[in-house]
């Protein structure tokens, strides 16, 4: 029975659907533009032309290089992965500015952008002078800006000269050697502080442990007689900088592992003591250098928003003050209802519906699926590297780099054969709307993940951004009217597969249970368990869909009104870290069966007859059970009485 109930779906499937014919795209750019021109952009930008594309590379400041540009010395990112390394900046400065393939453009911002991948619209502003282009891709670095040091009173900074930050310690190593602010001494005894408190955290990661090893190897490579001290409560020395921690040892670089109680305006530091279990006061220190974190530039501090017009440059400002009078405390914008933004103007000024900002994480970090594709942003053919994506070392930025700009070259060369580029890869199809009977309800438009979809100026139809499409069907199962379908995905298709397995009257006891399971993790899940030999309970029936976020209350209602014991819905993980292809596609199906107990009292049915649950790619070993156990569930409450 369930092998004939399978090939009843397939057939319907089949008879309800037909081969994808593309969106015929215009001509389309195959340029690129990166905006930003620290490491991380001056590396994309070089190894995008070393695949022949043409790059223009835009920089808001008067020159390139960025706060890397600064410093004297690098931590190691090239074997041995020991010993301070000459900046690279320069010489990828000088490289970047002799490849003809690469405009380089200082002095611009960018104030407009429109379309989608294969034909953004752009305009550059460079003083009073604009012009528009037309690019394939974009790749935004615009790095980091410091933590907010009067935030780190708590360890001492404003209350002496010498109690510094670790951008004031490169500073001074680049400016004539490491001196004290107060009278010009070189420091002999000089402790490092990596703070680890909840707000500056996730500006920090690992990379704070790897500039004050660094920082303290210069000290002591500065003057073999100075004593270096690292305090800390969580060092993280992951990857090739283990070798480079234990070179610090080597060097005579004391770590102490413990929480800062205090420290006093004569650089006077209490430790609690984790290994002596006690407090421990550290006198006699000439200079106290405290890590700070990398808080990304996802915004533009010295611009302000205007909605979804032109970014405006506002007068005489000053944007390191003007971050730190607003703090991180995020502030309203034209952005995705409920995301949240930082202060500031938007990098790009998109020209959306869902507003001018790229879409940022609780802490300003671009949002992405950062397992499975770190580098897009749910804006197609945008893409983030570098810090402005998560906190990284030079080495880790210049890597990033090379990911996105493959991804932005993929993604350019898919939109010329109209397909998409992930998850999805490759596919043909996309929305169609039958505007017909349209309500102009907006739904598709604001439900959207990766604004996709436009409003048409005059009339409120929908208007789709082909190449921005992303396939998951997330439109379609928003529309109240179900006038949205693709060739080979549409709610009749699914409808038929539902009414295509034959249902078991009352009198043979048989129940059977409807499983919508997403492609990307729960079936792959599913044929896991297959694979492993697990048993399954055979009343089930299974139909993959694109993303949970595709499932309208229509299908609950046509399955249980077509005799269906239970329905459960499996998708992938949703809330802070979610693991959804389509970034919402499983919050949003999680709304939406909320309101489905409406739909069962409407039916006098229980609400326990459907479920959510949420599955990984990895829960092979649980999924039998959570299908196991809802089954018994079922059968605990009974035949569906709409069997008579």
């Amino acid at each position: 029975m369930f092998a004939k109930d399978n090939v009843r779906m397939a057939m319907a499937q089949a008879e309800n659907s037909s081969p994808p014919t593309p969106h015929v795209n215009e001509m389309t750019s195959c340029k690129l533009l990166v905006v930003g021109g620290g490491v991380t952009g001056l590396t994309a930008a070089l190894e995008a032309a070393k695949t022949g594309a043409e790059v223009v590379l835009v920089e808001k400041s008067d020159a390139l290089g960025g706060w890397a540009a600064k410093w004297s010395k690098v931590a190691p990112h090239r074997p041995p992965y020991r010993g301070l390394q000459d900046n690279p900046v320069p010489a990828l400065i000088e490289e970047v500015e002799a490849n003809a393939a690469i405009t380089v453009k200082t002095g611009t911002i960018v104030t407009h952008t429109e379309g989608m991948p294969g034909k953004f619209t752009v305009k550059l502003a460079n003083g009073g002078d604009e012009a528009w282009e037309v690019f394939g891709a974009i790749v935004v670095a615009t790095g980091w800006r410091p933590y907010d040091p009067a935030k780190l009173d708590y360890l001492g900074y404003g209350k002496s000269d010498d109690i510094i930050t670790d951008i004031d310690f490169e500073a001074l190593a680049a400016n004539g050697g490491i001196k004290r602010k107060s009278d010009g001494k070189t420091p002999e005894i000089a402790a490092f502080i990596i703070p680890a408190d909840d707000e500056i955290t996730p500006f920090s990661a690992g990379v704070t442990s790897t500039i004050a090893l660094k920082q303290a190897i210069q000290l002591v490579d500065s003057d073999p007689d100075a004593m270096a001290y690292v305090i800390y409560e969580d060092l993280r020395a992951h990857g090739t900088t283990e070798d480079f921690y234990r070179e610090a040892q080597e060097k005579g670089v004391i770590f102490q592992k413990g929480t800062v109680k205090s420290v006093d305006a004569d650089l006077t530091v209490t430790v609690a003591d984790d290994l002596l279990g006690q407090d421990v006061p550290m006198s006699g220190l000439d200079m106290i250098v405290l890590s700070t974190g990398m808080v990304p530039n996802s915004t533009n501090p010295d611009l302000e928003s205007t909605g979804k017009g032109n970014a405006q440059l506002k007068d005489d400002v000053d944007p390191t003050a003007a971050f730190a009078e607003r703090g991180l405390k995020f502030l309203t914008q034209n952005t995705d209802e409920g995301e949240p933004a930082q202060p500031g103007g938007p990098i790009l000024n998109l020209q959306y519906r869902q507003g001018p900002h790229i879409p940022v994480l609780a802490n300003g970090f671009a949002d992405s699926h950062y397992i499975c594709f770190p580098y897009e942003t749910r804006r197609s053919g945008i893409y983030t590297c570098g810090p402005v994506r998560k906190p990284m070392t030079m080495g880790e930025a210049m890597e990033d780099a090379q990911g996105a700009v493959l991804k932005a070259i993929q993604s350019m060369r898919a939109s010329e054969d109209s397909a998409s580029v992930h998850p999805r890869a490759g596919d043909l199809s996309f929305p169609k709307f039958g505007l017909d009977i349209c309500t102009k309800c907006r739904r598709c438009t604001v439900e959207c993940p990766f604004g996709a979809i436009d409003e048409e100026e005059g009339t409120d139809y929908p208007i789709l951004n082909p190449t921005r499409c992303r396939r998951c069907g997330t439109c379609m199962g928003a529309c109240p009217v179900r006038t949205i379908s693709f060739d080979n995905y549409s709610p009749t298709m699914v409808s038929e597969m539902i009414g295509a397995v034959e249902i078991p009257d009352e009198f043979e006891e048989k129940p059977r249970i409807l499983v919508f399971a997403c492609e990307n993790d729960a079936y792959p899940a599913l044929d896991m368990a297959g694979i492993n030999r697990q048993q399954l309970n055979s009343m089930m029936r299974f139909i993959p869909v694109r993303c949970l976020g595709s499932v309208t209350l229509l299908w609950i209602s046509t399955a249980l009104e077509k005799g269906y014991d239970g329905v459960m819905l499996m998708g992938c993980k949703s809330g802070d870290d979610y693991q959804c292809h389509f970034v919402k596609g499983s919050a949003m199906a999680t709304e939406r069966m909320s309101k489905v107990g409406e739909t069962l009292q409407s039916l006098m049915l229980e609400e326990e007859r459907v479920k959510v649950e949420e599955v990984s790619i990895a829960d092979s070993g649980r999924i039998t059970d959570l299908l196991n156990n809802f089954g018994e569930e079922v059968e605990g409450l009974g035949l569906n009485p709409f069997k008579m």
